[in-house]
């Protein structure tokens, strides 16, 4: 990431997506508690109401961008002419939103068109096809890119998997997005939606396998899953008692490893302690 003052998505954990052609949901969405929102011009609006919905986004953008939440924009592909419609329409807006999320993003040149059109705003490629996942590295690489995004439900519609309920054939999928965001130096990626809106067990499970594969936020589809998906990435008590403890042996021992509950405490384990307690922040919640 390497930027002196962070930007503000790199630190974002729910993001909420919401119909563009819905404005009536855009006021709930920026007080669901979300880290951020998305306006979403591509799968959620049907053909005919794009134009439609790029109007009621219009109509509503001096409120959207006064607000303390962010507001990212999902585009249709730039490699498709409705696409490049979003994009020159982005470019008349007064100001622009904090993000752009790129849908099948497939290569560094897609993501090109974007960031020329809008130079400085973050880009969120989505991963959601066989050709992406090949592409990975290019596209983590390409300018303008602060974050990578698992569309897990297209990806497998565009492969044939078909996943049990742990998707544990997804795991390879998971750890590349992971490993490309690192090597790099990405925020941490941004793991797909879960859609069973009336199983909460499912989400928290969802969401710690999220965690455990170094992805550091998810993608929502509605704003009762905001509070589940914030309580499961937050530490427990027990989880940030460890990681005090462990910097505080550290501190002690000036640096070189000690002994903290018949383990040795060294660099490694330092720096995991560190990264559980830079997911604590005591005013969200």
């Amino acid at each position: 990431m390497g930027n002196i003052t962070p930007h503000p998505l790199e630190s974002v954990r729910s993001f909420l997506f919401t119909p563009g052609n819905r404005p009536d949901r855009f006021e709930k969405a920026l007080a669901s508690g979300a880290d951020a929102i998305v306006l979403d011009l591509e799968d959620a609006v049907p053909p005919a109401e794009k134009p439609i919905a790029r109007e009621a986004v219009a109509a509503a953008w001096p409120r959207l961008r006064s607000s303390t939440v962010p507001v990212i924009i999902r585009i249709n592909s730039p490699a498709l002419p409705v696409g490049q419609d979003d994009l020159a329409w982005l470019s008349s807006l007064s100001s622009r939103p904090a993000g752009l999320m790129i849908p099948k993003a497939e290569s560094a040149a897609a993501l090109a068109a974007a960031h020329t059109a809008l130079p400085g705003t973050a880009l969120l490629p989505l991963i959601e096809s066989a050709a992406g996942h090949a592409a990975l590295s290019m596209i983590a690489a390409a300018p303008g890119v602060l974050r990578l995004v698992l569309g897990h439900i297209d990806f497998m519609a565009d492969t044939g998997i078909r996943c049990s309920d742990d998707e544990a054939e997804l795991a390879p999928l998971r750890f590349a997005l992971t490993m490309a965001s690192r090597c790099h130096d990405l925020a941490p990626a941004v793991d797909g939606v879960t859609v069973d809106l009336k199983n909460d067990e499912r989400l928290r499970l969802d969401t710690l396998r999220s965690l455990r594969f170094g992805f550091g936020a998810k993608l929502c589809i509605h704003p009762r899953q905001v509070a589940v998906i914030h309580q499961a990435l937050h530490p427990t008590p027990d989880e940030i008692t460890w990681a005090r403890r462990v910097l505080e042996a550290d501190a002690a021992a000036g640096g070189q490893a000690v002994q903290l509950d018949g383990k040795i405490v060294d660099l490694p384990l330092v720096l995991q302690a560190r990264r559980l307690l830079a997911r604590v922040d005591p005013e969200r919640t």
